[in-house]
């Protein structure tokens, strides 16, 4: 067997067609759309802004919510820690979160908890979800936010994010969604009135180092969101410094590839989602997440009697998986998420998990991914 890409949920191979926009805007048409003085300036400026109406369109949203990042890490840093000051002025310092989020959320609201915010960490089930109800049983006067994943980028499972901006809208509580794995994946569930989404491109195959935050008016009330950096007063005075016209480009051009083929991807990834399952029914296995709210390219599979680290290193050649998210894989502990939904340590501790694109699994032969896991199995 060829080596196997079964780890997009961590990253993906930039799409050959967005890497020839990028490569434009690096060498060819390379101003700064700060540039107010010739046409290189205004080329990159009408790019910026061609997209930042397209992503902001595919969010149902008006392009001036939507500011650029660097990933959903430095979103999800603007969101949270930039409505602090609007919770330290009104006395409401409550947040809801849930126990599975990515560290990118966990670590800012840590930090936000020793400036004397409280945050419950709601666990999910079982299968790897918050409800709805379990939010609003926490609901208090003094809540200022709830932050929740789209989708869990460990197991795959899919939150009711959508359901919770609804029931959020008409209260003075915020809500704020890492949708770093479900941009583009899940796009109607982003279009409900969530106030805040953080995105990633380099989870549909656009490059590192650029992402998106969008920022979306309650009527004409704009989000007492504060800035983490000053100097240049671009992006709306939330994310100073020059814009990296070609990642932004390649970002829109990474979104309109994958929202064209968005629905054979969905089937493709599915179709290999079925091959897989079946395949491992030759071993003794635990699927750890919701089976029926999932994304079809995120697997997480425990296997009896076998360490994840020792079937890793037996898969070396055949498959590049993970145990986790690509944050915190470097520690062999037991799974944050895993935990929270309550599985026993030794399922919790030697989950795998398997994600992929269609485009980028060449030749994946599933049985004999299975007969290597069984070669282990005692």
């Amino acid at each position: 067997m060829s080596l196997t890409y079964l780890d997009v949920a961590a990253t993906t191979r930039v799409d050959r067609r967005v890497a020839e926009v990028v490569l434009h805007w690096m060498t060819e048409d390379f101003g700064n759309a700060g540039s107010r003085t010739h046409e290189y300036g205004t080329r990159a400026k009408r790019a910026v802004q061609q997209a930042r109406e397209q992503i902001a369109t595919q969010l149902g949203a008006r392009p001036e919510e939507l500011i650029f990042t660097s990933g959903a890490t430095e979103s999800n840093n603007i969101a949270l820690l930039g409505l602090a000051p609007q919770g330290e002025k009104t006395g409401r310092r409550h947040i809801i979160t849930s126990a599975i989020e990515h560290k990118a959320v966990i670590e800012p609201l840590e930090h936000l908890q020793s400036r004397g915010f409280e945050v419950d960490f709601l666990k999910p089930d079982s299968q790897g979800r918050v409800s709805v109800e379990a939010v609003q049983e926490r609901l208090r006067p003094d809540t200022l936010a709830v932050s929740l994943m789209h989708v869990n980028n460990e197991t795959g499972a899919v939150q009711p994010v959508a359901e919770l901006a609804r029931l959020l809208r008409d209260t003075p509580t915020y809500l704020h969604v890492d949708a770093a794995q479900g941009f583009a994946k899940l796009p109607d569930d982003l279009t409900a009135p969530i106030d805040m989404v953080s995105i990633s491109g380099h989870k549909i195959g656009a490059p590192k180092g650029v992402g998106a935050l969008l920022i979306r008016r309650r009527g004409w009330d704009t989000l007492p969101l504060q800035p983490l950096m000053f100097g240049g007063g671009q992006e709306r005075k939330l994310r100073p410094g020059t814009l990296p016209v070609p990642l932004i480009a390649g970002l829109a051009k990474a979104e309109e590839v994958f929202r064209k083929g968005h629905a054979n991807w969905l089937a493709q990834a599915q179709e290999i989602r079925d091959q897989l399952l079946a395949a491992l029914g030759s071993t003794r296995h635990h699927i750890n997440g919701d089976p029926e709210h999932t994304v079809p390219h995120i697997l997480n599979v425990s296997f009896d009697g076998v360490n994840a680290e020792a079937l890793i290193v037996r898969l070396k050649d055949v498959a590049a998986v993970a145990t986790g998210s690509a944050c915190t894989s470097a520690s062999y502990t037991p799974s944050h998420v895993l935990i929270a939904m309550g599985l026993p340590e030794n399922i919790a501790s030697n989950g795998l998990r398997l994600s992929w694109f269609p485009s980028q699994v060449d030749d994946f032969d599933a049985k004999g991914f299975a007969a290597e896991v069984q070669a282990l199995q005692p």
